[in-house]
């Protein structure tokens, strides 16, 4: 079922390493395409769009777009006291943790009177998306809508998709932990057309575009962000989840199998990955991996995950080679399951999970971290959704006339130099009389 991929005595370079482990390319490349005809037909055709696309992808017509004041007052009078007090804990330790990513004013003085203070503005408005396809997502709500209140964004839009077994209602859990938040605009569109929706807006039912668009969903959700960027801000393409496992011989094959199967099962192209110069390890979760999968409730997902050319185990020489090749990868999700962690040493990862106690699933609901980060390799660059998605660094500049006097001479040989005689003048005319 898991594949293993023995590269043990192969000095590779990284893209040779990365060879091994193919991501979905293709089914990716074909998603984009896809997005791309979405979005546009939304930006064109507004609600209509969005009503055939709910017919054709969720099997839901004449429902109510953007939900009704009593859609969330039951959601919540029947959402289970276990689930709500689960939410709740979320809730406080996803506000406790963004707390921290907000950065506080800094004011540098460059000269005497020459001030530059570095503040952060929040957005006005963003979209945040919720997934509702293959599984359910309360806990992505928590994820989204908490770092935005915690950054001051004033205006927050939600949307999942229509529910044909809830009678083309937004999921009840949804809408629950949405009024948890105080969140009462939320839409029922789904996929791809939810984000041409943020992006573009649909006046016919009041939907106003957003600033910024973020959420984790499928390969169509993740490339409708790509071609929306630029209109709107976006968070990093959260596609179909990865995780990767470095773990030596004294990992739990246990918890290596449980763990990977977790993630397995979001979605048949969820890669799951183990990074191992332990031969007996890799047997031993192999073994583990074929006896627990079947016994799950998404197995079918899961097996077809596993199968697939974006899983596999990795035969390494070595720690050097495995941290080698996960930093290549630069996985969503990290654990590291070690004798000597060397955290230090994993530099691309989404959000790295430490030891036998912090399984992926912990950050999922109540580690107080966000689980909407990046995938397909995009953590060298990027990082995971925080309340930073949500604000925009901006500098404002005091200077008073001795200062500006000070530095006109280099403004001057500056302007000349770049032919642009007119900034000069903008100074020197200061100066005049």
């Amino acid at each position: 079922m898991l594949r293993t991929i023995d590269l043990r005595g192969r000095a590779l370079p990284p893209a040779e390493l990365l060879a091994a482990v193919p991501r979905a390319g293709v089914a990716r490349a074909d998603a984009l395409s896809a997005a791309a005809a979405i979005v546009s037909d939304v930006a064109e055709r507004g609600e209509t769009a969005l009503r055939e696309q709910a017919a054709r992808f969720d099997r839901v017509e004449g429902h109510a777009l953007r939900v009704p004041e009593e859609h969330f007052v039951e959601a919540l009078d029947r959402l289970d006291p276990g689930v709500r007090r689960a939410l709740e804990e979320a809730i406080a330790r996803v506000r406790h943790a963004s707390r921290a990513q907000v950065p506080p004013a800094v004011t540098t003085e460059i000269a005497r009177g020459a001030v530059i203070e570095q503040r952060w503005r929040p957005v006005a408005r963003a979209g945040v998306y919720v997934p509702g396809g293959k599984a359910v997502y309360p806990s992505s709500v928590v994820m989204n809508v908490v770092p935005a209140q915690v950054a001051g964004v004033a205006r927050i839009a939600l949307a999942s998709p229509p529910q044909a077994e809830h009678g083309g209602r937004v999921h009840p859990d949804i809408l629950a932990a949405a009024r948890l938040l105080g969140i009462d605009e939320v839409y029922a569109v789904g996929g791809a057309g939810a984000i041409g929706a943020f992006a573009y807006g649909v006046s016919e039912i009041g939907l106003e575009p957003v600033d910024v668009v973020t959420g984790p969903g499928n390969n169509f959700v993740a490339s409708a962000k790509r071609v929306v960027a630029g209109v709107v801000g976006v968070d990093s393409e959260a596609g179909a989840t990865e995780i990767l496992i470095v773990a030596d011989a004294s990992a739990d094959p246990r918890f290596v199998a449980v763990d990977l199967i977790s993630q397995a099962e979001h979605d048949e192209q969820a890669s799951a990955v183990l990074v191992t110069p332990s031969a007996e390890l890799a047997e031993a979760v192999t073994r583990e991996v074929e006896a627990r999968v079947s016994g799950t409730r998404n197995a079918a997902r899961a097996i077809e995950a596993l199968r697939g050319v974006q899983s596999a185990i990795i035969l390494v020489d070595d720690l050097d080679t495995a941290i080698a090749f996960s930093n290549a990868y630069a996985p969503e999700h990290l654990e590291v399951l070690l004798e000597d962690a060397q955290v230090e040493r994993f530099v691309n990862a989404g959000a790295v999970f430490v030891g036998d106690s912090s399984p992926v699933s912990l950050g999922d609901y109540l580690a107080g971290s966000n689980h909407v980060l990046p995938t397909g390799g995009q953590s060298r660059y990027t990082s995971g959704l925080s309340a930073s998605t949500f604000l925009r660094p901006q500098q404002v500049i005091r200077y008073d006339r001795d200062a500006l006097h000070a530095v006109a001479e280099g403004i001057l040989a500056l302007a000349k130099a770049e032919a642009l005689p007119a900034h000069g003048e903008a100074v020197t005319a200061r100066f005049e009389g």
